[in-house]
């Protein structure tokens, strides 16, 4: 910086002589906000990360497009297209659905860790709603089927 011809250098301060503590500091916080702020659940919150459809081979032999589309988790939340919906409001909710589509097709994503009760109860409240069934599974890649845990 030119500062000779209006002597600019003798009006500044000096530059301080230790920033190593406020350099500790700077790091510290950016450590703890990406912790925070990096975290599973505010990257999603209600999905895990985790989440994994089960493996089941020749899963996509015969695949048709569904006209409603529910997930499942763990945790008994149901996701739909209008949004969070428990397992008692599910039944209204796919009673209103069915009379809006002529022959409606589900399709359940549940992951894998998701109880069979679960599943059986949505299968059966699909059912009664005049839906057909699918449930996503992912294609597995060796010939194993995979049931339960």
């Amino acid at each position: 910086m030119i500062t000779r011809p209006l002597d600019l250098a003798a009006r500044l301060r000096p530059p301080p002589r230790n920033f190593d503590g406020l350099f500790l500091v700077n790091a510290g916080l950016l450590v703890l906000f990406f912790a925070l702020f990096g975290s599973r659940f505010v990257l999603a919150p209600g999905l895990g990360v985790d989440f994994r459809l089960p493996q089941v081979s020749g899963a996509n032999a015969n695949a048709r497009p569904p006209t409603h589309v529910i997930s499942v988790i763990n945790s008994g939340q149901i996701f739909t297209t209008d949004g969070l919906r428990k397992m008692s409001e599910l039944g209204a909710w796919l009673k209103a659905q069915a009379t809006k589509t002529e022959s409606p097709l589900l399709l359940v994503r549940a992951g894998d860790d998701v109880p069979m009760a679960v599943l059986v109860e949505i299968a059966s409240a699909a059912h009664g709603a005049g839906f057909k069934m699918l449930f996503a599974v992912g294609e597995s890649t060796d010939r194993t089927v995979r049931v339960g845990r």
